[in-house]
């Protein structure tokens, strides 16, 4: 484990923590949304017994460090600098299993909430009610509310009222969690009222009723329109993307096997029985614009394309930006450490 100082890393590439009991579902949470491991799988999982760091480098928005910790580690313990683990963290996700007793886990909760808030009060705290497949609809409202209920008395019995704690029910045999993760991930991207204000003009113009961004490696959506997100909505367009990404895979490479199945001509247009159509298109290597459309909005499929690329255009201006300031902080941290003087007390030559 390291880099936990390295202010660059930690700027340019924010860290999530995973954090909560043994056993809770961290490592299998981690395997389904980054690595596509089939949730049935996850049941031969070994208990993580170390702390593992994950770079997540899909796209240039999905671009973070995920900090998987072993339930039973006491990281308070005077052998751990928790200060250093949670000074440069944007996200902490605390996983408590629902279908267990969950006090002793709320009062870890507590107790890593009050530190981290302590040193890092810009920290977003994450809450997963985890492994809800197991509880009936009024159980897991019931779960929830007291789960909720809990963690803030302890919070407002200890005159911390002022933290915020985020909640989902979440679960990695649906797509409750992938949901959950793009919550989680928006927040820790400085561009997202940039990139909701242009899928706010792109739909308002199109005539579209709905619109995402996705990541099409992870599924995670990294900017939605301002109208709500349904459910439902949201699994049909996963649904679009791996259909989208199995037949590449099988018809679009070559005969050699190479080349990539996912390029800028990639495009798909699914119909649905309810008069709606699921419109797919590429835009960037990593980033797909997933549409609802009406039929008869649809038929204005030109002006769609048209509006589409301009919005391409524009989430590529916004990409050349964030590349530049990334180089920018890059440069200057590479000089601060050219600064900083070597043992014997002399300052480094520049490189």
């Amino acid at each position: 484990v390291l880099d936990f100082n390295d202010p660059f890393s930690t700027e340019v590439k924010p860290r999530i923590l995973l954090m909560g009991l043994r056993r809770s579902g961290k490592s299998s949470i981690q395997k389904v949304v980054f690595h596509k491991m089939s949730p049935n799988e996850t049941l031969f999982l070994e208990s993580t017994n170390k702390i593992c760091r994950e770079d997540v480098s899909n796209s240039s928005f999905v671009n973070f460090q995920i900090w998987d910790f072993p339930g039973q580690i006491d990281f308070f313990d005077p052998t751990f600098d928790y200060e250093m683990i949670f000074r440069g963290t944007g996200a902490l996700i605390f996983v408590i299993d629902s279908q267990d007793h969950y006090m002793e886990a709320l009062a870890r909760l507590h107790l890593t909430v009050t530190r981290a808030y302590k040193v890092n009060p810009d920290i977003n705290f994450e809450i997963f009610i985890h492994k809800v497949d197991g509880l009936s609809d009024d159980h897991k409202i019931e779960t929830q509310r007291d789960i909720h209920q809990r963690a803030n008395d302890d919070l407002a019995d200890a005159g911390l009222e002022k933290i915020h704690l985020s909640f989902y029910l979440t679960s990695i045999y649906d797509h409750s969690i992938f949901e959950a993760f793009s919550k989680v991930v928006q927040k820790l991207i400085p561009q997202l009222p940039t990139l909701e204000n242009l899928l706010n003009i792109f739909i308002s113009n199109s005539g579209i009723e709905k619109a995402f961004l996705f990541d099409v490696v992870s599924k995670i959506y990294i900017a939605t329109d301002s109208t709500p997100v349904d459910m439902q909505t949201y699994e049909l367009c996963c649904d679009m993307i791996d259909v989208v990404i199995d037949i590449s895979c099988i018809y679009g490479l070559k005969d050699d096997g190479t080349g990539t199945p996912y390029d800028k001509e990639s495009m798909a247009i699914i119909k649905l029985n309810n008069t709606t159509v699921l419109y797919l298109k590429e835009v960037t290597k990593f980033l797909a614009l997933v549409c609802f459309v009406r039929e008869e909005s649809f038929e204005r499929k030109g002006l769609i394309d048209y509006n589409f690329h301009c919005f391409r255009k524009a989430i590529q201006e916004v990409f050349e930006v964030r590349m530049k300031v990334v180089r920018s902080r890059k440069h200057q941290s590479h000089l601060q450490k050219n600064k900083r003087p070597t043992p014997n007390g002399t300052p480094r030559m520049p490189l």
